[in-house]
């Protein structure tokens, strides 16, 4: 790792770079990328949950005006790798769950491959299909690691010794719901393939890793991965949705190679999303703790459930965070999956902590109620001296501090800890807490360039700004690693024709491309020095980074949250919700209170309104558009407010910074729960916070 760099730029607070041209409408999006007389694409989709296309009949279809094409795995070209069933679009006619690409439509104007994609008729065998979750069931298994690669399962002490013998425990289960990510900009991407010199696919892709999608696209199609070149300039948003290649990038690509010469557009429309593009599994949580009567846990444990699609295995890492969080001698986590008929899982802001810190912050919350014990109180006796999992001592952990900070922003000293007591005429009012932690980490690969020339700076990397700011605080730590002024730095993101970068996931994105600029700006400034030459350009790569095996190292932080419920309705609103983090240094005050704000705003979206309802009886989402898939507003929180302890780290990387991109999403849940109970004296553990559980009608 670099030395730490001395910050000027950074911390300043700056507008975003890329703000006048998104608000004017000239950023320009996928599908919006101008071609010469782009083809529509427009796809089939399966009426059944299981079974196999028995025939396709697109005579009425082609025979319309302006329909070039139709696709049915018939005729499909046939895919180089197929490993990945999610990506093998059109390879075959088995059909693996309801709304998976049967056949395609190409045609001149998006109207008319609409009308044609509704006139291809599409007959199945039906083999039925199994698409309910339970923990009750006899089919679950254990996979191999969860997501990204822990391991499954993990025990430490005796926790049935412990549940046995201690004098307060909780026993209990909590379940999150599936949510889609539903981003702003639909998955889109618009393909043009390049038949001469062995052929060259160019993909304009809403993708969070250019690169990363250009080594999937190449291996799916058996080209070098020079032979595809993937751009993306702006994104509309993704909360890991576009982290992973999805089917709409490969069938975009195989139907350019279909119409030789004329570029396709595919954007997924909002209802497609809910089948093709990923969602958060569902999770049953199984909590049980153990404490003495101050406090102090001996044990706990979690054992979750989830779901995963039959023809690709996701295991989201839900678990993961009870193993590191507080302090006790006896602990387990176990995950055990469902393979239903479904589409396929993937990540959403936060995957593991997300979900996984619902379930033990109200079981802590019932524990505090149990012991007669102030809740941040609880929460502060059983911070560990030392990572609980690895024994490593912590690069830092301010959570205490959070904890404090919101508590004294928040007013909680004068909180009465008796719920359903406090009443603001016809509105049961209660407050509630929460912790908050998600890993800091960097990739393992990411190169910058710096070129100098007319004056000015000019950074290349294949990075991605899916609205975090990157293409703000990435100039800024470039500038303090040359040592000149931010204002005389460019920095030129989301193009596979720039070095190779990660992806933006896993709040690692600006530690891991601004490790990789600073790396490259020490190499310029070693060969240059302060004076450079016109055209004068250095590279450099992130570094391993030998502290991680000496550190464990997070980002934590505590959310606070006041709920009214109107005592006859059980309408819920969250009057005031704050947020304090502890996550290293802050690049940029603007874009980082956009993120921690954002994040919140998205775990009270959880809390109050996400869920995508299954008809078990057709096997699909049916609330699947955003008139019937409700997410937060302005108007859901009067007063929401984000704020950050002045933290320094040298460990983790020459920023001294850590992902503040999922972070706030974490507790929020679990903070407006526990106030809900506060104002009502309902507890309840299943999201989402609708008012039909708040009156006790439902479990």
């Amino acid at each position: 790792m670099a030395p730490p760099v001395q910050p000027r730029e950074m911390g300043r607070d700056l507008a975003r770079r890329d703000g006048p041209d998104k608000v004017r409408g000239l950023a320009t999006y996928a599908d919006e990328t101008p071609v010469v007389a782009p083809l529509y694409c427009a796809i089939v989709q399966a009426t059944i949950g299981r079974g196999a296309v028995t025939g396709i009949d697109a005579d009425v279809a082609a025979a319309l005006d302006g329909v070039v094409a139709v696709l049915t795995p018939d005729g499909a070209e046939r895919l180089a790798d197929t490993e990945d069933a999610e990506l093998a679009v059109l390879q075959s006619a088995d059909v693996a769950f309801r709304g998976q690409v049967v056949a395609a439509v190409l045609a001149e104007t998006f109207e008319v491959a609409r009308e044609a994609a509704d006139l291809v008729a599409v007959t199945y065998r039906d083999d039925g299909h199994d698409v309910r979750l339970s923990p009750d069931r006899d089919d679950l298994y254990t996979p191999e690691s969860v997501n990204p690669g822990y391991p499954t399962d993990t025990h430490e002490g005796d926790v049935a010794a412990a549940m046995a013998t201690a004098p307060v425990t909780v026993e209990r289960t909590y379940t999150t719901a599936m949510y889609h990510n539903n981003p702003m900009e639909p998955h889109a991407t618009t393909a043009r393939w390049d038949t001469s010199g062995g052929g060259h696919l160019t993909l304009w892709d809403s993708t969070q890793g250019v690169h990363p999608t250009r080594k999937t696209v190449a291996t799916v199609f058996g080209l070098d991965p020079h032979q595809v070149r993937v751009v993306c300039p702006y994104v509309g948003g993704g909360f890991g949705s576009k982290g992973t290649p999805h089917v709409n990038v490969v069938l975009a690509a195989l139907a350019a190679r279909a119409v030789p010469g004329r570029p396709v557009r595919l954007a997924l429309t909002r209802q497609q999303m809910f089948a093709l593009a990923g969602y958060r599994t569902p999770t049953v949580q199984r909590m049980q703790l153990a404490a003495e009567r101050d406090g102090r846990l001996t044990a706990i444990a979690i054992d979750v459930v989830e779901q995963t699609s039959r023809i690709k295995e996701f295991a989201e890492q839900t678990g993961v965070p009870t193993r590191t969080m507080y302090a006790a001698p006896n602990r387990r986590t176990t995950h055990r999956l469902a393979a239903l008929d479904v589409p396929v899982p993937s990540w959403m802001r936060a995957p593991g902590e997300c979900p996984g810190m619902f379930g033990p912050e109200v079981a802590l919350d019932e524990l505090a109620e149990r012991l007669g014990m102030d809740p941040v109180e609880l929460r502060i006796r059983n911070e560990p001296e030392v990572d609980t999992e690895t024994g490593k001592p912590f690069s830092s952990r301010n959570l205490v501090a959070c904890l404090r900070e919101g508590a004294r922003r928040f007013g909680w000293a004068d909180r009465d800890p008796r719920p359903g007591i406090r009443r603001h005429g016809d509105w049961l009012v209660g407050t509630g807490v929460a912790s908050s932690v998600y890993p800091t980490m960097a990739m393992a690969s990411s190169t910058a360039r710096v070129r100098f020339a007319g004056g000015r700076y000019t950074v290349t990397i294949g990075a991605a700004d899916l609205g975090t700011g990157s293409s703000t605080v990435l100039p800024q730590i470039a500038a303090d690693a040359l040592g000149v002024a931010v204002g005389d730095v460019d920095v030129l993101i989301g193009d596979t024709a720039h070095p190779e970068a990660s992806v933006a996931g896993g709040s690692s994105g600006t530690a891991t491309w601004g490790s990789a600029i600073v790396e490259a700006a020490g190499a310029f400034r070693d060969k240059f020095g302060a004076q450079p030459p016109d055209d004068a350009e250095a590279e450099g790569s992130i570094q391993p980074n030998e502290a991680t095996e000496r550190y464990a190292m997070s980002a934590f932080g505590a959310q606070f949250a006041e709920v009214a419920v109107h005592a006859d309705t059980g309408e819920v609103r969250v009057p005031r919700l704050y947020g304090v983090f502890a996550a290293g240094r802050i690049l940029n005050p603007r874009t980082a209170r956009s993120q921690l704000v954002g994040g919140m705003t998205m775990g009270l979206s959880m809390a109050l309104h996400e869920q995508s309802l299954v008809d078990p009886r057709f096997g699909h989402v049916v609330n699947h558009d955003l008139a019937e898939y409700h997410i937060a507003s302005c108007a859901d929180v009067a007063d929401l407010q984000a704020h950050w302890i002045d933290e320094r780290d040298p460990h983790v990387n020459p920023m001294g910074a850590k992902g503040i991109g999922e972070i706030g999403i974490v507790g929020t849940a679990a903070a407006v729960v526990n106030a809900a109970w506060h104002a009502t004296g309902v507890r309840v553990r299943d999201l989402p916070l609708t008012l039909d559980r708040v009156l006790g009608l439902t479990g």
